[in-house]
């Protein structure tokens, strides 16, 4: 069985934007590609603070977390060479569905003083990036047992030309963007 969103993209979404931008082919209307989740750690906070990024970064996407490791040594920052600095996943088809689900109807309204998110934030190239304050607003993770609030980064990419097609994708998915 597809995720709800998925059916709500193919029956509602397709034929919107189809008959908005005059498409010709149903391969050219935009769809979401990936979302990838990022949390960066301070290298200078305790060993164990990247592997409760990583748990925590698991427990909220459902898949096992990437350590990310610095590439190069800068003093000034106390960074070595191969130090882990933070870590990510990768979603892709129906578990970037699911946790897009989870992000737009339970997550994002448990924000305090929620308006929605900027639209301005995308790259140019049709994906949008935003930042989460703290991992505590999604209810997969136990407040009890937080030992640091870590924000994160969601980057959603899609396969649209320009910003004005990702925007007019994200916004018939049901996406959280405040008024101009």
């Amino acid at each position: 069985m597809k995720a709800r969103l998925y059916n709500k993209y193919v029956n509602d979404v397709v034929p919107a934007l189809k008959a908005k931008h005059k498409y010709g082919n149903v391969h050219q209307v935009p769809h979401m590609v990936k979302i990838v989740v990022n949390m960066g750690i301070s290298a200078s906070l305790e060993k164990n603070a990247i592997e409760d990024a990583a748990k925590d970064l698991a427990l909220i996407t459902g898949r096992k977390a990437v350590i990310s490791k610095s590439r190069h040594s800068i003093a000034n920052f106390k960074l070595r060479e191969g130090q882990p600095i933070g870590c990510r996943v990768t979603l892709r088809r129906d578990a970037m569905y699911e946790f897009f689900d989870r992000l737009i109807a339970t997550a994002l309204p448990r924000i305090r003083d929620f308006r929605g998110l900027s639209p301005r934030k995308f790259d140019g190239r049709g994906n949008y990036t935003f930042g989460i304050a703290e991992q505590t607003i999604f209810p997969e993770i136990e407040l009890d047992k937080i030992k640091r609030t870590q924000g994160m980064d969601v980057t959603v990419v899609t396969s649209a030309r320009n910003d004005a097609e990702a925007l007019d994708l994200l916004k018939l998915m049901g996406f959280p963007l405040a008024e101009k």
